[in-house]
C-alpha cells in the first residue's frame, strides 16, 4: 500500500511533539514493507524555529538517527498535488497544514477515487478555536483521525465529518525504550515546553516547588521558556537545558530517578482522556513517573500502578520522595508502566488500528514492496 503523509513536520520536534509519534508510524509502516512518502512545508514554524536556533546540525543529526526516514520539503504556493498524490492509496493530513492546502487535497479526492484522504487531528483547537477549526474544508475527505474520544465525538456532533475514529498516540519503542548502564546525575528531570501560559501554575505547583522544597537536582529540557520561567527554575535545583532532539531523551531518563506529567489545562478541564505522547515515552523507557491530575476517561492506563498521581503539591512531594528513596516502588512502577506500553500502546499498536480503518474505507492493506528497509521518499530534509 502506498501512504502519502502530508504533515507540519517529520524531521523537526522543536515545539512539535506530533513529529514523535509520526516518526514511528512511518517507521513502523516500513518495517511492514509500506511505500510511505511523507511531505512538510519548507516555511513550517518548527522546521524554521529549529534551523533558526540551530542551524543545520539538528537536520545532520536526524539523518543519523533515522536513516530511514526522509521527507519531501515543499513550497506552499507551488506544491504539485498530482505528482505527491500519484499511485496513492490512503493519504492522511495533519491538522497543522494550511487550510488552502487541506481543502486543495480534498478537491484531488473528489475527482478521483483512487485514494481514500483522513484529516487527523492531534491538537485542542476543537475545543479553544472551534470557529477556526470549523474552517477547514474537509467535504471530500473520508473521515478524521482523532487523539481521543472527545475530540472524535466534537467533529461528529457539529458535522465536520461523517466518520470519525479515535486514534492515539503512542510509544514509538525502537527509540523509546530502557537504557541500561547510564550513572545517575539527578533525581528529576522534566521534558516539555513552557506551553503559552497554558500550565504555568501547574508547573510550579507540580514541578518547581516539590523541587525546590525536596532539595532535588535534576534538569528542563524544552523551549519557549519565559524570564520569568527560567527566573523560577534557577531557585528550584533544576538546571534548564533547552531544545532536546527527541530521540536523545531515552538516555536522559536514564540519568534519572523519575519524571512528571504536567498536562497542559486545556486537556485537564476540556479533553479528558488525552494525556499526549509525554506518558507513553516515558513509561515506555522504564523510569518511575508522577503526573499531576488529569482523567483518564479512555482507560489507557492504570493510574497508582503504571504511575501515581499527585493530585497537590503537597501530594507530589510525597510522592517524589517515596519514588527516589523505596527502590521497590520505583522499580514496580517502571515495570508496570512498561508493561502497559508494551501490551497496547506501540506504534505497531497504532498503525495496527489505521490499517484496520484502511480496510473499512475498502483500501486494499497490502504491502506494496518486498524490502522492509525502504525509504520514505526520495527527498531529503
Amino acid at each position: 500500500m502506498r501512504l502519502v503523509l502530508f504533515y507540519h513536520s517529520l524531521v523537526s520536534d522543536w515545539n512539535h511533539g506530533n513529529a514523535h509519534f509520526l516518526r514511528g508510524v512511518v517507521s513502523e509502516l516500513l518495517a511492514r514493507g509500506h511505500d510511505v512518502r511523507v511531505y512538510e512545508p519548507r516555511s513550517g514554524w518548527s522546521r524554521s524555529n529549529l534551523l533558526a536556533e540551530h542551524g543545520q546540525r539538528p537536520l545532520q543529526r536526524f539523518r543519523a538517527a533515522f536513516p530511514h526516514l526522509r521527507s519531501a520539503v515543499y513550497d506552499d504556493a507551488r506544491v504539485d498535488l498530482d505528482a505527491a498524490l500519484d499511485g496513492a492509496d490512503l493519504v492522511l493530513v495533519h491538522e497543522w497544514n494550511d487550510k488552502e492546502l487541506v481543502r486543495r487535497i480534498g478537491m484531488r479526492r473528489a475527482r478521483s477515487a483512487r485514494f481514500k484522504l483522513l484529516f487527523h487531528d492531534t491538537h485542542h483547537r476543537s475545543v479553544t478555536a472551534p470557529k477556526s477549526m470549523a474552517h477547514y474544508d474537509l467535504r471530500h475527505y473520508d473521515g478524521v483521525l482523532a487523539y481521543g474520544d472527545v475530540i472524535r465525538d466534537i467533529y461528529l456532533e457539529r458535522g465536520w465529518t461523517q466518520r470519525a475514529w479515535t486514534w492515539h498516540e503512542a510509544a514509538d519503542v525502537r527509540v523509546f525504550h530502557p537504557v541500561i548502564g547510564h550513572e545517575r546525575r539527578g533525581d528529576l528531570v522534566w521534558i516539555g515546553n513552557w506551553g503559552d501560559g497554558e500550565r504555568t501554575a501547574e508547573l510550579s505547583k507540580f514541578l518547581i516547588e516539590p523541587a525546590r522544597a525536596l532539595g532535588l537536582t535534576g534538569s528542563v529540557f524544552g523551549v519557549r521558556y519565559p524570564v520569568e520561567a527560567l527566573q523560577a527554575l534557577a531557585g528550584s535545583g533544576l538546571a534548564y537545558r533547552g531544545w532536546i532532539a527527541n530521540y536523545q531523551v531515552p538516555a536522559v531518563f536514564a540519568e534519572h530517578g523519575a519524571t512528571v506529567h504536567v498536562p497542559r489545562r486545556p486537556y485537564v478541564r476540556m479533553l479528558p482522556g488525552i494525556p499526549t505522547i509525554r506518558p507513553f515515552e516515558a513509561l515506555a523507557c522504564g523510569i518511575p513517573l508522577v503526573s499531576s491530575p488529569w482523567e483518564d476517561a479512555e482507560g489507557l492506563f492504570t493510574p497508582g500502578k503504571d504511575y501515581l498521581v499527585a493530585r497537590s503539591s503537597r501530594e507530589m512531594k510525597g510522592h517524589l520522595r517515596d519514588v527516589l528513596h523505596d527502590r521497590e516502588l520505583a522499580r514496580s512502577l517502571a515495570q508496570h508502566g512498561l508493561r502497559t506500553i508494551l501490551e497496547r500502546h506501540t506504534c505497531g499498536h497504532r498503525v495496527d488500528e489505521l490499517l484496520g480503518i484502511a480496510v473499512q474505507l475498502g483500501v486494499r492493506a497490502r504491502p506494496s514492496v518486498a524490502a522492509p528497509a525502504a525509504r520514505a521518499t526520495a527527498g531529503v530534509p
